[in-house]
């Protein structure tokens, strides 16, 4: 017979189950883009999610594996490091399970994502920094006796990437009746570098003849950390692209299971995030900007070699909570830089099909 906190457990994880079973999965939007004949984009719209981004999968998933291992019980203070997308769906989950739920975070921090974390009855815990966050979540949940979920570290291992609806089977399934099923490239930022570690093993451990390509903004060792194996590289400066790229190389980027990456501008991130309204209809986060660069790299690559195919990327999520940075010039302007000459570019090559040699 189970004890009353095993009893609180299975409970927790049946709410969580639950909630899974309401959920319908994330649309695969195929983008029109005439000017690349022969080659077909596709966006796996990850803002659909309940709270709104990727993020809500890998919070889903944290939250099973800690309440498996023992880690959450009734009454446990749930705390995380996160720029927050990740806390916005843990403070979800949360309150899902009646549970305490602080976020660590920057202080520069868009106020659209703290506001949805206190929406959903987290707290805010803000430093002055992004190198901060890890300390001051170890810190902060030795003193309240609480859980830090530490995303960095468990997001690789949470999610069952043989399988079992992660995304990549989901994208592999919604891909099934298109011109060209299996992507020639599947291409991936990374923050914690989960999704890119359950990505890279799932095309492996399906024999897939896709390429995993991950972009990485600047001021991100994740790159660096690829072509050298020095998992000891660091960086003064956190990056300016919210959700992704890392300062350090966290534990969770699994670099020995991606084929390539790119280094992405940040005033190109920006750019293409603000091109990206005028294709969709609607705004994404700066994330997706990036992401679609590297697509928009790729695309050009297989163009000029006579190629067909497909490549899918990841819509991250909504612009709207980067209505105060992103999507105001002159946010960009003072912390971006000058995102003209991408622009000018990119709309050349919707206008006219000009090359997108960037």
């Amino acid at each position: 017979m189970m004890n009353e906190q095993r009893t609180w457990v299975a409970n927790a994880i049946a709410k969580i189950q639950a909630d899974f079973q309401r959920s319908a999965d994330t649309h695969l939007i195929k983008v029109n883009l005439p000017q690349l004949a022969g080659i077909d984009i596709y966006l796996k719209d990850e803002s659909t999610h309940p709270t709104g981004s990727l993020k809500h999968r890998l919070a889903r998933s944290l939250f099973l594996y800690a309440l498996c291992n023992g880690k959450i019980q009734q009454g446990t203070t749930i705390i995380e490091s996160s720029s927050g997308s990740t806390a916005i769906s843990e403070a979800y989950f949360a309150r899902l399970l009646g549970l305490k739920f602080i976020a660590v975070m920057a202080k520069s921090t868009s106020q659209e994502k703290i506001e949805q974390i206190k929406m959903y009855g987290g707290e805010c815990f803000l430093v002055d920094s992004t190198e901060m966050i890890y300390a001051e979540s170890e810190k902060l949940a030795k003193e309240l006796n609480g859980y830090y979920m530490d995303q960095f570290t468990h997001a690789e291992r949470a999610t069952d990437w043989r399988g079992n609806n992660n995304i990549a089977d989901s994208i592999f399934q919604q891909m099934q009746l298109e011109p060209h099923p299996i992507p020639k490239h599947i291409v991936m930022s990374a923050g914690t570098g989960g999704t890119s570690a359950t990505i890279g093993r799932y095309l492996r451990y399906h024999q897939l003849d896709t390429s995993l390509t991950v972009v990485d903004p600047e001021n991100s060792v994740f790159l660096d950390y690829f072509k050298s194996a020095d998992s000891s590289l660091t960086s003064c400066l956190g990056s300016k692209i919210e959700g992704i790229g890392r300062p350090r190389v966290e534990p969770s980027f699994i670099a020995s299971v991606v084929d390539e990456m790119i280094r992405v501008p940040d005033a190109a991130s920006v750019a293409v995030t603000l091109w990206l309204e005028k294709v969709l209809g609607r705004k994404v986060g700066a994330s997706t900007g990036t992401n679609m660069y590297g697509v928009l790299k790729l695309a050009q690559e297989m163009q000029s070699k006579g190629q067909t195919g497909s490549i899918v990327t990841l819509l991250c999520d909504k612009g709207d909570r980067y209505l105060d940075s992103y999507f105001n010039p002159e946010w960009v302007e003072n912390n971006i830089g000058d995102v003209s000459p991408y622009l000018a570019h990119l709309d050349n090559f919707l206008q006219n099909g000009s090359s997108l040699d960037f």
